[in-house]
């Protein structure tokens, strides 16, 4: 096991740690055991909670399992990732939704009016949809691993291709694909080497 930080500097046990960030790894290669909705639902359940800028939630999720929505979706994955994609039980296509502001009088009742104030401003609603999905992405995929399963998240994708394919007459606009699932067979390539904190961090 990678080496994990005390209890007295991180709440988390040292195999929530192992499980959330230090030993979890990008699945290559999947097995057939299925992922239910209702694991699907726990993992949106548990990740819809972490901040966004003005609690406006723009991260839209379409899962994908083997079949004819499958074989749409492998046409506008490169070359690569199609052999994953195709034998993973699920695929979240996770992409950022540009009409967040359509639920902001249920989403951010404080600020009344800025419904309408976005709807004038389609530029910085979509700046303000790809960040913010952003950090729901991460959320996400520490929801997938939270729920014992193995992520594999892909930007090798055509994703003006799947707009059209799945998301036309939409605000999606899709950012991020992540297979999901057990891992199978050699699923891991060997870990590359992370960042010290002395290369990253400073203090002012």
């Amino acid at each position: 096991m990678t080496d994990v930080l005390p209890a007295d500097l991180i709440a988390l046990s040292p195999e929530a740690q192992a499980q959330l960030f230090t030993e979890a790894r990008t699945a290559n290669t999947f097995t057939d055991e299925p992922v239910g909705d209702d694991q699907l639902r726990a993992i949106f359940e548990l990740v819809k909670y972490p901040p966004t800028a003005m609690n406006i939630q723009p991260l839209r999720v379409l899962f994908v399992r083997p079949g004819a929505g499958r074989e749409r979706l492998l046409t506008h994955v490169a070359e690569g990732n199609q052999a994953k994609t195709a034998t993973a039980p699920v695929v979240a296509v996770l992409a950022a939704d540009t009409d967040f502001h359509e639920h902001l009088d249920t989403v951010f009742p404080i600020r009344p009016g800025m419904r309408e104030h976005l709807a004038g401003d389609p530029a910085g609603r979509d700046g303000m949809a790809r960040f913010n999905a952003g950090l729901q992405i991460g959320y996400f995929l520490l929801g997938v691993r939270a729920a014992g399963l193995a992520a594999g998240p892909m930007g090798g994708f055509d994703a003006a291709g799947v707009d059209k394919e799945f998301f036309a007459g939409t605000g999606w606009k899709s950012l991020l694909l992540v297979n999901i699932g057990r891992p199978g067979p050699d699923a891991w390539f060997p870990r590359l080497p992370r960042l010290d904190y002395d290369d990253v961090v400073r203090h002012a």
